[in-house]
């Protein structure tokens, strides 16, 4: 007789091998992703008329996500600080609960006019910031794309998991597993860079070219740090915002982005460096401002490698 085919495992199903405290953190998380994409509509127009702390003009929609985010998770009862990249200071709340985040709550808004893809990264600590990655509990991100996911590792050998949204006949919604134990694909296929290539160090710009035309990639960015990380993760290859001549410790925030996207390239296979002459894993890197930025390069271990020997000359 013929198999019929079963339905996948749902988030909460898959969490249960977590703590119950983590689970229920990430369960509330997603519920919260899964209600934010019903509200952009609202916020599409218009800035809010201020900057945030880095002197950048905060869209309305980038306000309210970050607003909307910080006080369901505080709801959660589960949360005792936030560190946002929206926030002019963290946000401490109840000393008692169990986790600190790190958000980047509206990763790749600029996207959003010309209906691109765009996400939330949030990191999870259960020790207060400053810390190294080597200390980060888990890493989520949500993506907003042609169909919406949510990605999550706990880390410690756990997996890389994708969940994809599902709508029910009644109209109701989960997330349903799709890829369970993700690694990045040993043949690299795509390639991505940020900033202006005539700001690159020469050596890096050489080891660009050689991606293009040696190793055979296929050039792909998006303009958002979890759609560009996501072609990796499914089809290989290597991703960075690198340090330039105009903005030498790079764009990306330590914390709130290169952490979380760093720990679950590394927990699928992959690898990470902040470019420096020590050769640091991105999670290895320490520095006591929450809001550090750092250049950032990622993906498979050999491309990895064979950046950091190019870049000696």
């Amino acid at each position: 007789m013929p198999v019929l085919p079963t339905t996948p495992p749902n988030l909460a199903e898959h969490l249960r091998a977590l703590p119950k405290d983590l689970a229920q953190l990430i369960s509330s998380f997603a519920a919260i992703s899964m209600d934010m994409q019903h509200q952009f509509p609202k916020y599409l127009s218009g800035t809010a008329g201020n900057q945030n702390k880095y002197g950048e003009a905060v869209s309305k929609l980038d306000q309210w996500a970050n607003g909307h985010l910080c006080d369901a998770l505080i709801k959660t009862g589960l949360v005792r600080t936030i560190h946002s990249e929206e926030l002019e200071t963290p946000l401490y709340h109840n000393d008692s609960a169990p986790f600190v985040v790190t958000l980047d709550p509206l990763d790749g808004s600029s996207n959003i006019v010309t209906n691109n893809s765009f996400g939330i990264i949030m990191g999870i600590y259960r020790d207060d910031l400053p810390q190294t990655g080597r200390k980060l509990t888990a890493a989520v991100y949500k993506l907003y794309g042609p169909v919406n996911t949510l990605v999550y590792s706990a880390g410690q050998g756990f997996g890389v998991h994708e969940f994809v949204k599902h709508y029910h006949d009644d109209g109701s919604a989960e997330f349903l597993l799709l890829n369970e134990d993700i690694h990045l694909p040993k043949k690299a296929e795509v390639f991505g860079i940020g900033a202006d290539p005539m700001l690159w160090n020469p050596l890096f710009r050489s080891f660009a070219k050689e991606l293009l035309k040696k190793e055979k990639l296929r050039i792909r960015y998006c303009g958002s740090f979890v759609g560009d990380f996501s072609q990796v993760l499914h089809k290989g290859g290597f991703f960075s915002y690198p340090s330039t001549l105009k903005d030498p410790r790079g764009k990306f925030r330590l914390y709130y982005e290169c952490i979380p996207l760093c720990f679950l390239c590394e927990e699928a296979g992959g690898a990470s460096w902040d470019g420096s002459a020590s050769g640091e894993s991105v999670l290895d890197v320490f520095n006591e401002d929450p809001d550090a930025r750092t250049p950032v390069y990622l993906g498979n271990k050999e491309l990895v490698a064979k950046l950091k020997k190019a870049m000696k000359g």
